[in-house]
C-alpha cells in the first residue's frame, strides 16, 4: 500500500474518531454518565490520529516530489494548530472542558472534511 493511499484511507478514521470523540465529550457535557476517564484516553486518540495523518501527507508530499493542493495542506496544519489551541485552553475552561472538546472534535472533524474534498 503507497503512502498516498494510506494518507487516502486514514482520513476517514481520522473524521470518524474525532467526530465520535465530538459528540462523546458534548454528551458528557449535559449527562453525567458519560463522564469517564475513558472518554479522554479517546479525545487523546482523536487528536493524535491528526498528527499521524499531517505526518503521512508531509512523508506523501517528500515522496512524491509533487505540490499537493495549498488548500488541502492548509486545512491539515490548521487542524494541528486548533490541537494546541484545545490543549492551551484546557485549563483556563476547566468547568467548561466537556463543552470545548466536544465543540473542538467536531470542528476538527469538519476541518478533515474540508481538506477531504480538496484533495
Amino acid at each position: 500500500m503507497s503512502i498516498a493511499t494510506l494518507h487516502a484511507n486514514f482520513a476517514w478514521v481520522v473524521i470518524g474518531v474525532n467526530a465520535a470523540a465530538g459528540l462523546w465529550a458534548l454528551g458528557a457535557h449535559w449527562w453525567a454518565p458519560l463522564r469517564v476517564r475513558g472518554l479522554w484516553w479517546f479525545v487523546i486518540a482523536a487528536e493524535a490520529s491528526i498528527f499521524i495523518q499531517v505526518a503521512l501527507g508531509v512523508a506523501n508530499l517528500a515522496g512524491n516530489r509533487a505540490p499537493g493542493d495549498d488548500f488541502h495542506i492548509f486545512y491539515g496544519f490548521v487542524a494541528l494548530v486548533t490541537v494546541g489551541i484545545l490543549y492551551g485552553y484546557r485549563n483556563q475552561v476547566r468547568a467548561w472542558a466537556y463543552l470545548l472538546y466536544g465543540l473542538g472534535g467536531l470542528f476538527l472533524m469538519g476541518l478533515c472534511i474540508r481538506a477531504l474534498l480538496l484533495a
